[in-house]
């Protein structure tokens, strides 16, 4: 028995021995499918299966990193590299570059990613003088991504009624026509967009059996990971490679499929038994990560789906805390818990910024949030912000880098053929594309010959513009024998965007000058990781890795510990000690955008389930009463999600209600406003400590004997003096806004007596006791 077999439980050894036929593992949260789907790979290369035959399909490129790496240290760093692994759209495009002839494509097209999609619809739109309003580049390019995710293409498009329709009833009539002149531009510029890496592979296995049977002959085992999160697309491209000889096991659990609105399709994953009548069914169900308390309590959320394969997930770790739900008043108070708490399991248990994670519905979400992580001086990172390669300055330079590659690719060079400013302006960069247009060339080739083409475009221009063609030659000249660090290097010195940047004294434009010269430290480390490797270093090896790269996978090592913020939609492979999970409102999670069918609501409440499985020692819940939404303070209920919890495994640290919202109802109906048999109070959430249950439902009950305002008053006064008597340093008080805290000073006397007070949810306040309306509770 190999020695690693002995690493696994009985349900892991199982699927990691079955080695022909299709397969389905099931792997619920925290159940180590990473480490069965290493391990099978290992096992099959161990039973002589040619690495060279094995196809494995992650997600991320650092998932397929961090998977070769542990197969190496089981069958050797050697055999390891000669894996086909990586994600969909990697291991695709590698495929494409290789067949590409077939499709009309060059060797070396370009991957254009959505800025350079954008920019190039919103130039057709502009083009076809429609309204931009009305044509909103953003939302006409998710639009065609839905379609070549679905593989309607433009010929399928106009013979479909109903989607022509369903623009037409939109309001965006020329959907159709803009989706032809953006495919019928890409591939005169010789590029193709993420969407395309599926589209036109399965064109190349549609249209070309024998390049079908090539890869089918190759890839004789196929591995899935994260099949719950495949789209239409992938599937189909999964199935016909696998077609042959079945070898195709996929991995994934349909509890955490949660990206449906980008085309993702649940249904893969519960119909691959439909699929494949003889396939073999692993369940992992132990959970090697949470507390049994977390466990159970996502349990008792997700059997609310009726959507789902059925499974039992449990483990034999510790209880652990109960989780912890917090009520807080308005979204910057729940903001300060956060960062309270952070701060003080940090100076108690000793804890670092990295053991700590906050995660929301929305990207939005995250100010009020940053506000008090500053305030409380704790270092912190925003995920799926702005990215490296996403700065204007970067985005100019590798612009140049592609224009080597690929001098067909409009969008490149639009963007750099007058940056730095050469005077070659926007009338002129139209001219050209109409021109270009119109003898059916790229702009780069109607550059060459500019002199011999009937343009309207005065000589002074022509010849700057053949000095841009010249640069662009001599640049593509020295990259035949420099490296991509010797040839970036050129570019950034000889076209003086470091010069043009420089002038810009600001902080601002300094960090620009620092980000270009990260680029080309980022190009070196390529060159040398690559060499380590044994592969190729060129650049176009270089800007195909940053085109398919992610958020997580450019974070660079070794930077002081921080508190990771991200959307939940980005924590998912991710676990943390302490989890913060924030917003737990209705309307806002679930989202008031995804509630309108059961199929929308169940994927919501995956996502909930996969933001509390991240937590693997304590798990906390909070919402606000109220929110600031485009301006104005709204109310807000708790999330149904929180309800359905079992009670068992919470623990309610919420401040009582604000005495003035009962009276609102009281006053309501009394006056007629509200009928009083429809007013009731929700439930509020919160523990008795004792019993660890929840408070039972407060039923409204009319008063019957309404007192006199003078009489009001001084029952208040006497309350006042009563606190201002009876509280000492050390006593333990509840305060309606900020819940529990003790004592700590007390100064002044009579009506302007003080009491400094060490709040659980803000801090230090100090409170004058004839207002403050404490509670003695210890």
């Amino acid at each position: 028995m190999n020695t690693y077999l002995e690493n696994l439980n009985e349900s892991q050894k199982a699927a990691v021995l079955h080695k022909n036929g299709p397969m389905i593992i099931i792997a619920g949260a925290g159940s180590g499918k990473t480490r069965v789907l290493m391990y099978r790979i290992a096992y099959l290369m161990q039973q002589n299966v040619d690495p060279f035959n094995i196809l494995a399909l992650t997600f991320t490129n650092k998932a397929a990193r961090e998977m070769k790496e542990r197969i190496a240290t089981v069958v050797g760093t050697s055999e390891a590299k000669n894996l086909w692994m990586g994600t969909f759209h990697s291991v695709f495009a590698r495929i494409l570059r290789s067949e590409s002839d077939k499709l009309g494509f060059p060797k070396n097209f370009t991957i254009y990613d959505t800025q350079d999609s954008v920019r190039l619809i919103s130039s057709i739109i502009k083009e076809l003088q429609l309204d931009k309003e009305r044509y909103k580049p953003k939302q006409v390019l998710s639009r065609i991504s839905s379609f070549k995710n679905s593989l309607i293409t433009v010929k399928a498009y106009y013979n479909n009624p109903e989607l022509i329709e369903a623009d037409k009833m939109a309001q965006r009539p020329k959907v159709g026509e803009i989706y032809n002149q953006y495919v019928e531009r890409c591939f005169k510029a010789g590029a193709m967009d993420f969407d395309d890496l599926l589209l036109r592979t399965n064109e190349l296995l549609t249209r070309f059996p024998e390049v079908l049977a090539k890869y089918q002959d190759r890839f004789r085992y196929i591995l899935v990971d994260e099949y719950q999160d495949t789209n239409h697309s992938q599937y189909l491209i999964v199935r016909a490679l696998a077609d042959r000889f079945q070898n195709v096991c996929v991995v994934g659990d349909d509890s955490q499929s949660i990206y449906g609105f980008r085309g993702a399709n649940i249904q893969n994953i519960l119909n691959f038994q439909k699929d494949y009548s003889n396939a073999a069914i692993y369940k992992l169900e132990q959970n090697y990560r949470s507390s049994k308390n977390i466990v159970e309590a996502a349990n008792s959320v997700i059997e609310k789906n009726k959507t789902k394969l059925d499974k039992e997930i449990w483990t034999d770790n510790d209880a652990g805390d109960l989780i912890k739900v917090m009520r807080t008043f308005t979204e910057a108070d729940e903001g300060r818990y956060v960062a309270n708490t952070i701060f003080d399991a940090k100076m108690n248990l000793q804890l670092n910024n990295d053991q700590f994670a906050i995660l929301y519905r929305t990207n939005a979400q995250s100010r009020a949030i940053e506000d008090a992580l500053r305030k409380k001086d704790i270092k912190y990172k925003i995920y799926g912000g702005l990215s490296f390669y996403q700065r204007k300055e970067i985005k100019d330079t590798l612009a140049y880098l592609r224009l080597l590659i690929n001098p067909n690719d409009e969008e490149a060079l639009k963007r750099v053929i007058n940056y730095p400013m050469r005077g070659i302006g926007a009338t002129t960069i139209d001219k050209l594309s109409v021109a270009a247009n119109h003898y059916k060339k790229s702009i780069f080739e109607l550059l060459q010959t500019i002199n011999l083409t009937d343009v309207n475009i005065n000589s002074g221009t022509k010849t700057k513009l053949e000095n841009f063609v010249t640069m662009i030659k001599h640049f593509q000249i020295e990259a035949q024998t420099k490296n991509a660090f010797e040839v970036a290097e050129l570019v950034v010195k000889q076209t003086r965007l470091i010069k043009d940047l420089e002038k810009d004294g600001t902080p601002e434009g300094v960090s620009r000058v620092e980000n270009v010269q990260e680029l080309l430290n980022g190009i070196k480390d390529f060159i040398e990781v690559q060499k380590e490797k044994g592969e190729e270093d060129s650049l176009a090896f270089f800007l195909e890795d940053v085109a398919l790269a992610t958020d997580f996978d450019s974070e660079k090592e070794g930077d002081e510990p921080r508190v990771s913020l991200m959307t939940i939609h980005l924590s998912k492979g991710l676990e943390f000690p302490h989890v913060f999970i924030v917003g737990l409102e209705d309307n806002l999670f679930p989202s008031a955008m995804s509630m309108n069918t059961r199929s929308e609501l169940e994927e919501e409440r995956r996502l909930f389930y996969v933001a509390l499985t991240r937590a693997e020692q304590q798990a906390y819940l909070s919402y606000a009463q109220t929110r600031y939404r485009w301006g104005k303070l709204v109310d807000c209920e708790p999330s149904r999600f929180l309800e359905e919890i079992n009670e068992n495994y919470l623990e309610h640290l919420a401040p009582a209600p604000k005495a003035v919202s009962q009276n609102k109802f009281i006053n309501d109906a009394i006056f007629g406003s509200v009928p009083q048999n429809k007013i009731r109070f929700k439930k509020p959430i919160q523990r008795t400590p004792e019993k660890k249950k929840a408070t039972p439902r407060a039923q409204f009950v009319p008063p019957k004997n309404l007192k006199k305002v003078t009489e009001t008053k001084s029952n208040q006064n006497s309350q006042a003096n009563l606190f201002d008597s009876d509280v000492t340093v050390g006593n333990i008080v509840e305060h309606t806004k900020f819940g529990k805290g003790k004592v700590i000073s007390l100064e002044g006397n009579g009506a302007n007596k003080k009491a400094e007070i060490q709040f659980a949810s803000v801090g230090i306040k100090k409170l004058l006791l004839q207002f403050a309306k404490l509670k003695i509770i210890g």
